[in-house]
């Protein structure tokens, strides 16, 4: 180790050396008061200058004013395309078909529905729902949104008309109820044929067609025959589907109560087993009137039932040559399985039902029992008219104008039953 000389080591007896004093200038009171003029600015970066960074600037500028403007506007239309529009009452809009998203927006806003076709369009398309709108009939409710009215547009909720036929109508009443419809459009090319048609209650939009209307019901007749044929019950006397319609659409004309339904089936299954002639009324009535029917409160007249037709089971064997109406499903149903009884003869009871007979005597004694109570009927519709007439001849009068008198006596008289006869179901 080095010896350390006297001379390097520290005095420490030296005294402490004081930092230097700056020296304060005296300054009058008025500069004293007078501020201190500010450094000057460090000098301006030469890459702050460079012309990309102004152009970049200037572009971060308008992204960022493009972005802040586009908040605003979504916002602004998403406001308004989910607050309530300015429909004030329930309102039907049709959309026809092949209309696009700018027609389509014009309508909703001529109607009151949209309060701005601008906003319902871009919100259209930014959903990209334009291609899904759906042509059809809306009902759209007060105050609908725009959302809801796209929602509704795109999944074709549309008001559903219906249309109902009742069963046992023959083809010309549906093809006239057809045409009387409002909603309906289009002509029918041809009447269908007897037995040809489901009556139903069906449903559609409006612009549907007529012939649509007649087509989809042969197309549920058709499956309907087919199912209900393929399991029908083994034996029956009916060979084939057409002659399984025909009589079908006798049993449906001679009751309308679903109970008797595979009872009035029954017994013609069993007429026609033992070879003894239906004589149904309904086959009757189909051929003096055809598809058009009687008039209404028409009683079926003794020169009508002894009239030879090709209909008229009184007078032929077997089942008619076709249908003398369209048949439902539970008349279809009733035939395929019929009640197994004995039974061969029922008669109107009175209340809307018949009363079924296996024998003739006891056939025999329901017919008297009915005529017994048609009777009755008559004589009261009798004793009420001549009380009508009393009260009319208490009160006074005006003597009619322009009528001529009445001829007396009558060209047929009724029907009545006669012993052998199936049914009587419209006496």
């Amino acid at each position: 180790m080095p010896a350390v000389s006297p001379l390097d080591m520290p005095d420490t007896d030296a005294p402490e050396q004081q930092p230097a004093r700056r020296r304060i200038s005296p300054k009058s009171p008025r500069q004293v008061l007078q501020p201190e003029a500010a450094p000057p600015p460090p000098p301006r970066s030469q890459k702050a200058r460079h012309p990309l960074v102004v152009v970049l600037n200037f572009f971060l500028m308008v992204v960022v004013l493009a972005l802040l403007g586009t908040g605003a506007a979504f916002y602004f239309g998403n406001q308004q395309f989910n607050k309530p529009g300015p429909l004030a009452e329930t309102t039907s809009v049709l959309v026809q078909r092949g209309a696009d998203l700018d027609s389509i927006s014009a309508q909703l806003h001529r109607q009151n529905v949209i309060h701005s076709p601008f906003v319902f369009t871009t919100a259209v398309r930014l959903y990209k729902s334009e291609g899904d709108l759906r042509a059809g009939e809306y009902l759209f409710q007060p105050g609908v949104s725009m959302r809801d009215v796209l929602d509704d547009l795109v999944s074709g909720r549309s008001v559903l008309h219906a249309i109902t036929f009742p069963e046992g109508w023959t083809s010309r009443q549906i093809v006239d109820r057809l045409n009387a419809d409002p909603v309906l459009i289009g002509e029918i090319t041809e009447e269908p044929p007897e037995g040809a048609l489901m009556p139903d209650t069906y449903k559609f939009t409006r612009g549907a067609t007529r012939q649509q209307m007649i087509d989809q019901m042969k197309r549920v007749q058709e499956r309907a025959v087919a199912e209900i044929w393929a399991r029908r019950a083994p034996g029956l006397p009916v060979e084939t589907p057409e002659e399984f319609v025909t009589l079908a659409s006798i049993v449906e004309k001679e009751t309308g109560r679903a109970d008797e339904r595979p009872r009035v089936a029954g017994v013609f299954i069993n007429r026609l087993e033992k070879g003894m002639r239906l004589d149904s009324d309904p086959t009757i009535v189909y051929g003096v009137y055809g598809g058009a029917g009687a008039p209404p409160g028409h009683t079926i007249l003794l020169s009508e039932k002894n009239k030879p037709t090709p209909y008229n089971t009184y007078q032929i064997d077997g089942l008619p040559p076709a249908p003398i109406a369209n048949p439902g499903r539970a008349a279809l149903e009733a035939v395929a399985n019929p009640s197994r009884t004995d039974e061969l003869y029922f008669v109107a009871d009175g209340t809307g039902g018949h009363s079924f007979a296996s024998t003739l005597e006891e056939h025999n004694r329901n017919v008297a029992r009915w005529r017994q109570i048609e009777a009755e009927r008559q004589a009261a519709a009798e004793a009420a008219a001549e009380e009508a007439a009393a009260e009319e001849e208490a009160a006074p009068a005006e003597e009619p104008a322009g009528e001529e008198p009445a001829e007396d006596g009558a060209a047929d008289t009724p029907a009545e039953d006669a012993p052998g006869d199936a049914g009587s179901a419209n006496p």
